[in-house]
């Protein structure tokens, strides 16, 4: 098959996944709760610094453009992708460059790597809890305190001492209420589209590349082949072999770190589930109301299902009844989907799917 399903189960603690009122949240209808979420964007923003890491490569630049106007003003502009698939990182996520003013052809591609949020596994099985904290330095003698009039004008000792008087306020401590935490299990889904994973198209209506890049990749050895997508250059065995372990391995390690160093949490994964069925990879892991007890919900890992391979970490045991948890459980995930992708017959993808249908 041209498709490789991957389902991700994780288990995050009191932490953070990104800021918005503290954190971002959904609110679910069925069971009115506001659940938290990570973006699909940044998943993806993990996983490729995952891929970045692991193939030691410094990410492609970007190209930032702004304006100034009459008055010398600064205004934002265009911001401009390498638009190159010699960088992994663009390769694998894609790219956009349209010009101001329409006076040149818009280059895009879209990424082989369909990527999901990573959301609660169940409504019931994933929450947020509000903590009040204090920003408190009031044990320092040497802090400064600088207190202002309605003119901006900074007030003197003995007006701050008159100002005090008859309060009981600390000028040492700051308190911040309400910060929303995220703590439960979360499910996320990458879909990986191998007809187009190293295939960048040479459709001159619809570019992916300029003339430039093109002569550039078929210098560095990129063939040229004919797919459902029509002509395409395709990346050469050497580049499949560097890279698709690396992207097998950032696939299965990406992780989240929370941008507050007091909400860190491991965000460990519990489970891992590869399939090229859709329908099968969501039966995989899962969860299942309760019939004994109201709002109450249990996760579920199919171990055995046919057309899945299930890997379960040692950490699933102590949240998710299981049968099969092993220490190497996240190793042989990366294992098969190296397999599965360097399996795919890239340069004879018609031939491979006369194969499929029973064509040929």
């Amino acid at each position: 098959m041209s498709t490789i399903y991957i389902r991700t189960l994780k288990r995050a603690e009191h932490t953070v996944f990104c800021v918005a009122d503290g954190q971002k949240t959904y609110y679910d209808p069925q069971f009115n709760r506001s659940i938290p979420y990570s973006s699909g964007q940044q998943v993806k923003r993990s996983l490729i610094d995952s891929l970045s890491k692991a193939l030691n490569q410094v990410p492609s630049p970007t190209t930032f453009l702004f304006d100034v106007d009459k008055k010398g003003v600064l205004k934002e502009g265009e911001v401009y992708a390498t638009c190159d698939p010699s960088y992994a990182d663009q390769l694998f996520g894609g790219w956009m460059k349209a010009g101001k003013g329409g006076k040149e052809r818009t280059i895009k591609r879209r990424s082989p790597l369909s990527i999901s949020s990573m959301r609660g596994l169940h409504p019931l099985l994933a929450g947020v809890d509000s903590e009040n904290i204090s920003f408190d330095r009031s044990d320092r003698p040497n802090n400064e305190v600088i207190i202002r009039n309605e003119k901006g004008d900074e007030l003197t000792d003995d007006q701050i001492t008159e100002l005090l008087e008859g309060k009981d306020r600390s000028l040492s401590r700051k308190w911040i209420p309400s910060n929303k935490r995220a703590t439960g299990l979360f499910v996320q889904d990458i879909a990986i589209d191998l007809r187009r994973l190293f295939c960048v198209s040479l459709n001159k209506l619809e570019p992916e590349i300029t003339e430039e890049t093109e002569s550039k990749l078929r210098t560095e050895g990129w063939i040229e082949t004919n797919t459902v997508f029509g002509n395409c250059l395709v990346a050469p065995p050497s580049v499949r072999e560097r890279l698709i372990p690396a992207l097998a391995y950032a696939i299965v390690n990406w992780a989240i770190t929370s941008n507050q160093a007091r909400t860190f949490s491991l965000m460990e994964t519990l489970a891992i589930s590869v399939s090229d069925n859709a329908n099968r990879i969501a039966g995989s892991i899962r969860a299942k109301l309760k019939e004994e007890e109201d709002n109450k919900a249990e996760p579920i890992i199919e171990e055995e299902m046919q057309g899945v391979d299930t890997y379960v970490t040692l950490a699933a045991g102590g949240y998710i009844r299981t049968k099969k948890e092993s220490v190497d459980a996240l190793e042989n995930a990366t294992q098969t989907l190296i397999e599965k992708m360097m399996d795919f017959d890239y340069e004879n993808q018609l031939k491979e799917v006369t194969k499929v249908v029973g064509l040929n």
